[in-house]
């Protein structure tokens, strides 16, 4: 039976350390956004056909229009539109010639007067028709292409892809030594940029290895900043640290004694865990990579250090080393990158700048700061395999959504749910007829009173909630938050994980399906409505609401997804074309990836999404730990008023 009902400070305990903006509070400042190009994209959809696509920007002025040119050969540009193009920003084309290469670019128009011509985009002689692009990988010998991210890393207004290659990799739960984790960096055209190699002392998995991608010091190219160790070997090919040190420990095993909660458990029927493989001494470190060359630039000790392993849950090295990270904008002006550690137990997390060539360090949060170390502190044991950056009192300064608590701007605590733990998250403005913006989050395990639960960002108070799993069906651990239905306003939201959680639910809580989309892992915006298509796997399918059930729209043959049973791709998000996104997967046979972009015309004009504040660190965390889709700040869907103007200010390009 569903709880539908709305806690107040008697039924919910949490904790708020500041409250929501005052209406009369200054405009925040413009926040410092990528210098993007038009980003044109152009695919043959048949023997005769060109779709061609290409990005509206967030500082657009509402009456841009643009004119489409085709160069073929060598001859002079042509105009394809009669009118600039005012709606829209794509256009077929039916008149080329398939026998030459023909490039496309826009120029955009404003009070009658062309501006500066974008990028082309070519096609090249003879082309097949395929709804993707194609870049050569090179994959070493017993690696995958896992998750993906973006950044500028040229400065030259288009985006760059950075690989991690995954060999042999581990849950943190797992002995046994893994492959050394890897970055390629390679620009859409093919070209690959460098190699940055994290070496034997840190530990490659899904928990271990989270990279952020971001133009950090705001100089126009984007750097990369991740954990490193003795060994590290940077994309010029200097080592970090000791070249020789080898940290992993040997074959061992033990007794543990604490359980997951962190609580003393009798030696006698426990399990022997090992360490083998395990990283559990030696320096740690946070590295700041240049995005052109793959340079270390500023290195400095990873915080926290490790301690005492004994202190995050467990004795063999599984929670001590759970980590995650984001990037936000902590001023409101410049983003800051922020690293995390533990989330069963102990929990921190700490902010750092890169400005002017020097990383500093901005805050610091220790959840023992508030609480003794045990299950009486409500900022322990509350993190999830995910977080999530927003703005969520509207003061134009990010806090972080860190499973059931969320984290200050200013490093100190806003508020915990105490309900713990959980594998799914997803924050936007999932109601668009209540103000601010709300939070979904499951709750995995069956001693949670709400499986699954919807509260307000800024203050944590529950809206709505549903039980938890069941002794026999515990673990909920899939939960998805997407508008798939227009008959109902804002997101639907349902979750995997027994029949106390079957069904979709609207954002008042109340069950609007009994039966759940056989998807519940991403979503993309792919066809030409304003509702979100589920994303799983391979593939694309439409949900239809009035049957319940699901129509293909498309299996990308020949390539395959991460991250096991995650099963999701290696990135999804607005990097090209209009503003609905791509997905990028790998290819079985794990040597080129596929960016797959729509084709199928829309009647919304909106700006690419990439220029959305949240939407964008949405992207820079979507690589960490349990994927999750990103989501914009705004609420898009069904009958949804146009998309609010973002307060940005582009920084320059470099040269």
């Amino acid at each position: 039976m569903k709880i539908s009902l709305l806690l107040t400070l008697t039924t919910l305990t949490f904790f708020l350390a500041t409250a929501p903006a005052s209406h009369g509070a200054a405009a925040p400042a413009p926040r410092q956004m990528e210098n993007l190009g038009r980003g044109v994209v152009a695919l043959k959809t048949g023997e005769q056909q060109v779709f061609v696509s290409w990005r509206l920007l967030g500082t657009d002025p509402a009456a841009l229009a643009f004119n489409l040119y085709r160069v073929a050969g060598t001859a002079p540009p042509r105009k394809l539109n009669q009118q600039p193009l005012a709606g829209p920003t794509h256009f077929i084309d039916t008149t080329f010639d398939p026998t030459q290469a023909n490039a496309y670019l826009v120029r955009p128009v404003l009070g009658g007067q062309e501006q500066a011509p974008s990028a082309r985009f070519t096609i090249a002689a003879n082309a097949p028709a395929r709804p993707y692009l194609s870049i050569p990988l090179r994959t070493p010998n017993g690696y995958t292409p896992n998750d993906i991210s973006v950044g500028d890393l040229d400065g030259d207004g288009e985006y760059e892809l950075i690989v991690h290659l995954t060999g042999r990799a581990r849950d943190n739960a797992q002995a046994g030594a893994t492959d050394e984790p890897i970055f390629h960096a390679y620009k859409l055209d093919g070209t690959f940029l460098w190699e940055i190699n994290l070496g034997k002392n840190i530990r490659d998995g899904a928990h271990y290895t989270q990279f952020m991608v971001y133009d950090f010091d705001g100089d126009g190219r984007a750097e990369l900043i991740c954990k490193t160790a003795d060994g590290t070997r940077d994309g010029t090919g200097v080592i970090i640290g000791d070249a020789q040190a080898d940290w992993r420990t040997p074959g061992d095993s033990f007794v543990p004694t604490r359980d997951r909660t962190g609580s003393s458990v009798a030696p006698a029927g426990t399990r022997v865990a090992s360490r083998a493989g395990y990283v559990l001494a030696g320096p740690e470190f946070l590295t700041v990579f240049d995005g052109r060359t793959g340079r270390a630039l500023a290195t400095t000790n990873y915080l926290p250090a490790r301690g005492k392993i004994e202190d995050w849950g467990d004795s063999y090295g599984n929670r001590v080393d759970r980590f995650l990270a984001g990037v936000a904008y902590l001023d409101g002006v410049r983003p800051s990158v922020v690293m995390c550690r533990g989330y069963y137990t102990r929990t921190t997390l700490v902010a750092w700048d890169w400005r002017h060539g020097q990383l500093t360090q901005r805050w610091f949060f220790d959840s023992d700061n508030y609480g003794p170390p045990d299950a009486s502190n409500p900022y322990r044991g509350q993190g999830n395999h995910n977080l999530s950056v927003a703005d969520v009192d509207g003061d134009g300064r990010d806090e972080i959504i860190y499973g059931a608590m969320c984290i200050n701007s200013n490093g100190t605590p806003r508020y915990t749910t105490r309900l713990g733990h959980g594998d799914a998250l997803h924050v936007s403005d999932l109601d668009p007829l209540r103000p601010g913006l709300e939070v979904f989050d499951i709750h995995e395990n069956a001693k949670h009173a709400f499986g699954l639960e919807f509260r307000d960002a800024s203050t944590g108070a529950m809206i709505w909630g549903a039980p938890g799993g069941s002794e026999n069906s515990p673990d909920i651990g899939r939960g998805c938050a997407m508008d798939i239905d227009p008959r109902h306003p804002g997101y639907e939201m349902w979750a995997s994980g027994g029949p106390r959680v079957r069904g979709i639910y609207n954002v008042k809580g109340g069950k609007i399906a009994d039966r759940n989309p056989s998807s519940c892992n991403f979503g993309v915006w792919w066809d030409g409505d304003l509702l979100r298509e589920l994303l799983n796997s391979n593939r694309i399918d439409k949900w239809n609401w009035e049957t319940s059930t699901e129509t293909r729209l498309l299996t990308a043959e020949d390539c395959s997804s991460n991250n096991g049973t995650k099963a999701t791709p290696a990135l999804s998000a607005d990097i090209l074309g209009d503003w609905r996104e791509e997905v990028i997967w790998r290819t079985t046979n794990n040597q080129e990836l596929r960016i797959y972009t729509t084709t199928i015309p829309t009647p919304h004009r909106i700006y690419t999404l990439m220029h959305d504040p949240q939407y964008r660190l949405a992207i820079a965390w979507q690589n960490v730990a349990y994927n999750q889709p990103p989501h914009p700040g705004f609420f898009l869907g069904a009958d949804m008023p146009p998309a609010p103007r973002p307060n940005i200010t582009l920084v320059p390009l470099s040269p």
